[in-house]
């Protein structure tokens, strides 16, 4: 293992002791992880903030049943520190960016992570370390979801809800490079920004039912639950597959198999393959992610607070300093 004598043997971390709103997150100071066999410890730059932060802070454990107290966070992009046993594929000083240990605590929101070195990838050539961290657990959902799961493909028919958020507004790109036609839902105060990122048609969601004006697709990503899905089954033409981001009901999977179309639920997951296919559509000028607010570590309350307006476009970054 590498030494890491040179490395603080202290840290700062957000960390939470209870469940409940923002408030509850406070910047303490605590052990530094040490990397064990096959890990690797990262000194982290830059954390990026999702929904499911502060859906689990508010419930105060883990979809995996990990319960307070602990620290939040898994989006990470910065610079290895040191390297556990067996670890081969990075040394003491490489940039990286990755989504750890999801949906397990991975613990972002700190000076410090430890993961499997394979929960990580070369952090993209051209991009500083506050963009790097809004893409992993985003981009990966919208990866997954639309190339792993749907196979989408050259000249298929995509609606893509929520298209302006963190995983809509990278799914929008990420299904345009793999040639497809783009309908989106979102705010038409939104139309513009999405237009930009080369959607094709757009749907706004408070003035027109998408299920009466969207026909014949092939794929639908859906992250809204309520009625969407059921609705969102109706936009499907035989064949075509609904992808959620939530869980599905078993009404709805009996419509989609009455209609002939698939629904499924996607969970992301650590993915180096993934990683490196996203890498490519950065440092080729397909994929970029818009950055909604920059904020220091000490007010990931305020972050969280931002993010549960659902106002913002894009990403919102907590960056680590000192």
């Amino acid at each position: 293992m590498t030494d890491t004598s040179a490395a603080p043997a202290r840290m700062r971390a957000v960390v939470q002791e209870t469940a409940g709103g923002p408030e509850v997150l406070q910047l303490v100071e605590t052990d530094r992880p040490e990397p064990r066999l096959g890990e690797i410890l990262v000194r982290v730059h830059a954390a990026g903030v999702n929904p499911t932060d502060w859906k689990t802070r508010e419930r105060g454990s883990f979809y995996t049943g990990e319960s307070v107290p602990f620290t939040l966070g898994f989006d990470v992009s910065g610079v290895v520190e040191a390297i556990g046993d067996g670890v081969t594929l990075y040394a003491p000083g490489d940039e990286v960016y990755g989504m750890p240990s999801f949906p397990h605590p991975a613990g972002a929101y700190a000076e410090y992570v430890t993961a499997p070195a394979r929960h990580f990838a070369p952090k993209p050539r051209g991009l500083d370390h506050v963009q790097a961290a809004a893409l992993p657990l985003a981009a990966l959902t919208a990866w997954q979801a639309l190339v792993d799961t749907a196979d989408l493909r050259e000249g298929q028919r995509v609606l893509i809800h929520a298209a302006a958020g963190g995983v809509g507004h990278l799914a929008v790109q990420i299904a345009k490079a793999r040639g497809a036609y783009v309908i989106g839902t979102a705010s038409a105060a939104k139309h513009d920004f999405l237009r930009g990122l080369g959607a094709d048609e757009l749907i706004d969601y408070r003035e027109q039912d998408f299920a009466e004006a969207v026909h014949d697709v092939d794929v639908v990503l859906e992250a809204i639950s309520g009625d969407y899905p059921a609705r969102s089954l109706r936009t499907l033409r035989p064949g075509g597959t609904l992808v959620s981001l939530l869980p599905l009901t078993d009404e709805v999977r009996a419509q989609a198999r009455e209609r002939g179309v698939r629904a499924t639920r996607m969970v992301v997951e650590p993915d180096l393959a993934g990683l490196k296919a996203l890498t490519e559509l950065v440092e080729t000028g397909r994929l970029r992610t818009e950055i909604a607010a920059v904020l220091p570590l000490a007010d990931a309350a305020k972050a969280h607070e931002l993010g549960e307006t659902d106002r913002t476009s894009g990403k919102i970054v907590l960056t680590v300093e000192g």
